[in-house]
Parts: C-alpha cells; structure tokens; sequence
C-alpha cells in the first residue's frame, strides 16, 4: 500500500514538472493587418493592434521592428499576465503621399516567437480627389 502511495505521489510531481516547463505564453491579435484607407496628407497616423495572452505564461514583448523610417512602432513595456489585452501602437509618418504597405514585426516569448504585421492603404496628397 505505500508503495502505491508513494509511486502516485512521484507521478504526480512528475507530471507536475512536466506541466510547469509547459507554461508557454501566446500572443492573439485581433486583427493582423490596419487598413488606413484613403488619408488626407498630415492626418493622425496613430493607429493600434490590440492583442491577448491566451497562454498561461506572461507575455513579454521583447522587440517591434518597422520595415521602413516612416512607421514608429510602440510595444508594451510591462509583461502582459495570461488573459490580459495588450496594445502595440503604429504611428506611419502621413506626410508621405501615397500608398502605404508596411510590415511590422513583433518579437515575443510566445510559442510563435515572431508575427509580422501589416499596415496598408493611400494617403493623399492636397487636392487629391
């Protein structure tokens, strides 16, 4: 009988390391590409990717890299807790006409450690119908 006892509990705090290295953090955007649409030049060019942690880990969000000068992008400093939203804001520079097809790429300690990002759409110039 303490054999048995003691072979459940080792097999319990087996499967309970197992489950600790388990803890993985995901990042879930609700959407993965901003359409800016048709701008007027100089206009607000904040725009916002909201995400979630659906993992059971924090969230850390180590790096956000623009594919171009004339989008700054803003990640969250603070570890982002299992279930918690979170925002990365785009700022794209609205003094340069024309199209806009940028990627940003979001580097995290989630289980998919890199998801790029897209942001799209026209800005026009003065007079532009």
């Amino acid at each position: 009988m303490m054999k048995k006892t003691v072979l459940m509990l080792f097999v319990g705090l087996v499967s309970l390391g197992i489950y600790a290295q388990d803890a993985t953090a995901k990042i879930e955007f609700k959407s993965e590409t901003i359409d800016y649409g048709e701008i007027d030049k100089g206009s607000d060019g904040v725009r916002v990717f909201e995400f979630t942690n659906t993992g059971n880990a924090p969230l850390v969000i180590s790096a956000v890299r623009s594919s171009c000068g004339c989008t700054i992008p803003k990640k969250p400093e603070e570890p982002i807790m299992p279930g918690e939203t979170g925002k990365i804001e785009v700022k794209y520079d609205t003094n340069r006409v024309g199209p806009i097809r940028k990627a940003i790429t979001v580097t995290s300690n989630a289980d998919v450690p890199t998801k790029v990002l897209k942001i799209k759409g026209t800005v026009k110039g003065p007079g532009a119908k």
